[in-house]
């Protein structure tokens, strides 16, 4: 499944990349605000899109559900937030901008779904050491 990550978050980087490139050469006729907005949306998408395939490597390192879990979070959130800013940079489709704050709080989760995992292996990691600290004590007393 890392590789899933690592995948995706290359493909939303070359993505970002060009819808970069077209915002600059080809989206001139949007307003300033809109192509701002439209430039939010691929600057997310750029740093997200890197923490997706951090996520990818970290799995192959510390294979947590939770770490999954906000992968998907962080997969889900590019679609709905920078997908969203440039939907509705593009189109001024007013009910897109509800959409918009669901794939910040995913976003959001997503990293905090990281910090989670990483906490919550180190206490796994915590009590599997103590337990092997514990049958060890036992058997020296032998």
């Amino acid at each position: 499944m890392n590789k899933h990550f690592i995948f995706h978050g290359a493909m939303f980087m070359a993505l970002a990349v060009a819808l970069g490139a077209m915002a600059s050469h080809g989206l001139q006729s949007l307003s300033e605000n809109s192509l701002r907005l439209f430039n939010l949306g691929v600057q997310y998408q750029i740093y997200h899109a890197i923490g997706l395939i951090a996520i990818g490597i970290m799995i192959a390192q510390l294979p947590h559900p939770k770490l999954f879990f906000a992968g998907r979070l962080m997969f889900f959130g590019i679609i709905l937030f920078s997908g969203g800013l440039y939907l509705y940079a593009i189109t001024d489709y007013s009910p897109i901008k509800y959409i918009i704050p669901i794939g910040g709080l995913f976003l959001i989760g997503s990293w905090l779904g990281i910090i989670w995992s990483i906490f919550s292996h180190g206490q796994i990691e915590d009590k599997q050491s103590s337990e092997q600290d514990s049958k060890q004590d036992d058997g020296e007393g032998n």
